[in-house]
């Protein structure tokens, strides 16, 4: 991610003469820029294979390794780091040649220092604007924001308000909630509904990698650093500039990595792997865990210091089970998804059997579990509309009593009202009493069902 401000952004100039080169670094290191010296175009390509930089400007002819070796590493790198290319010896062949390779710019020697500026301040904010516009490409690709949070329950408005709350802080903020949850949807929502929704939103699991592939993930590295890093990486964080990186299951990253994450938190500033440099970043850390973090302080898994300082905001996300009046409003939703990733598909809708059954299971892998067992639904399922029968074979642990309580034998002689009166009763219960939607899945208007608990 380019950088936001002049004073952000390190320049690297190439000029085999020294003195050119420093009287190109002390002007532009005054005007607010961190200036980078290369004394040849070999010291140059180790320069940029090892540090971040957010333009390189860079004399053409130079012995062994010229200014167009400099601007091919450069953009073997990074090909969107924009190169400068100046020489003393102009000429339309050299020029085309330049920017038909990917320079951002040609001029010739002499120049003015004026013209120099002007032209790098361009190229970075040119940078910025085409890493902004690509933000907001992902952003109106993905659907995310509160937008894509399901649920009317309390808990879900309850947490509505807390993100509503919570985007506009600078603070990092910590979610804890089980696994399968929605902890990241609400990491984006913190995200897309505060100040750094046009930068980058960077997810790592913190399991998904062993210690030292998750330091070099999260830090960057420089090449040579360790083997099989064969050129620089420029880590997570300094990717995530300007915008929010999500920490998901920070409590299992390795003790020696928290001591590091707790120094950028506290600093601003990360360094690669193997390098000498650090590089101030501005980045707002959201971390999620299912895992009780006061009890891994104690035992001597969790850094203390580290818990403190990202348990400044605290947002709990609440599990299936405690918000199972969300259900039918989570099949809908993921039935129209599901949907629109396979139009071979019959099903339109499952049955209110079907969601008044789901709405009773356990659910121990929360909204995850249910959003992958209504795909497999609206996959396998050759019908319209998905039946009990369609959902026993998918869902083990539902057995006959436990989908419908009118399967069960009962004594005497029952009407058709009485029944239907307790089909009714039943359908609000699984519906968390909302009575409005129960009689939307039943198809019927909501003052009958007022009418019938008159009735019972």
């Amino acid at each position: 991610m380019p950088s936001d401000s002049p004073s952000d952004a390190r320049i690297l100039v190439v000029d085999d003469h020294v003195e050119m080169g420093r009287m190109l670094q002390e002007p532009l290191a005054d005007a607010g820029w961190t200036v980078d010296l290369a004394t040849g175009g070999q010291e140059a390509l180790t320069l940029i294979r090892s540090r971040v930089y957010d333009a390189v400007l860079t004399d053409l002819r130079m012995e062994k390794v010229d200014g167009l070796d400099v601007l091919d590493a450069a953009r073997a790198v990074d090909p969107a780091l924009p190169v400068l290319l100046m020489t003393a010896f102009g000429g339309v062949e050299s020029a085309v040649e330049a920017m038909r390779r990917g320079a951002y710019h040609y001029f010739t020697k002499p120049f003015r220092l004026d013209e120099v500026r002007l032209y790098l301040g361009r190229a970075l904010e040119d940078r910025r604007l085409r890493a902004e516009h690509r933000a907001l490409k992902q952003a109106s690709q993905e659907r995310s924001g509160l937008g894509a949070l399901v649920g009317r329950s309390a808990p879900m408005r309850g947490l509505y308000e807390l993100i509503d709350r919570v985007a506009h802080a600078a603070a990092p903020v910590l979610l804890r909630g089980e696994s399968g949850s929605g902890k990241e949807l609400v990491a984006r929502a913190l995200h897309v509904e505060g100040p750094r929704a046009a930068n980058p939103f960077v997810a790592v699991n913190c399991t998904a990698l062993p210690g030292p592939l998750l330091e070099s993930e999260l830090f960057g590295h420089v090449k040579g650093a360790f083997t099989g890093a064969t050129s620089v990486r420029r880590g997570l964080f300094v990717e995530a500039h300007g915008g929010t990186l999500f920490l998901d299951e920070i409590g299992d990253m390795p003790t020696e990595l928290q001591a590091r994450l707790l120094r950028v938190l506290e600093d601003g500033e990360v360094r690669a792997v193997g390098s000498d440099a650090s590089r101030t970043v501005d980045v707002r850390v959201v971390a999620a865990t299912h895992q009780d973090l006061e009890a891994r302080v104690r035992e001597g898994r969790f850094r203390a210091d580290l818990f403190y300082r990202l348990n400044v905001v605290t947002l709990r996300v609440p599990s299936l089970k405690e918000r199972r009046e969300d259900i039918p409003q989570l099949v809908e939703h993921f039935t129209a998804r599901s949907r629109a990733r396979n139009p071979r598909s019959r099903v339109t809708s499952l049955s209110p059997e079907v969601v008044a059954a789901l709405g009773a299971m356990p659910w121990p892998g929360n909204v995850r579990e249910l959003e992958n067992l209504v795909e497999r639904l609206v996959v396998l399922v050759p019908r319209e509309t998905v039946t009990l029968e369609d959902l026993r074979p998918h869902a083990p642990v539902l057995s006959a009593e436990e989908a419908t309580p009118f399967a069960q034998a009962r004594e005497g002689v029952w009407t058709l009202r009485k029944l239907e009166g307790e089909y009714i009763h039943w359908m609000v219960q699984h519906c968390g009493g909302n009575k409005t939607r129960a009689a939307e899945l039943l198809g019927i208007d909501v003052s009958t069902i007022h009418r019938r608990e008159r009735e019972r």
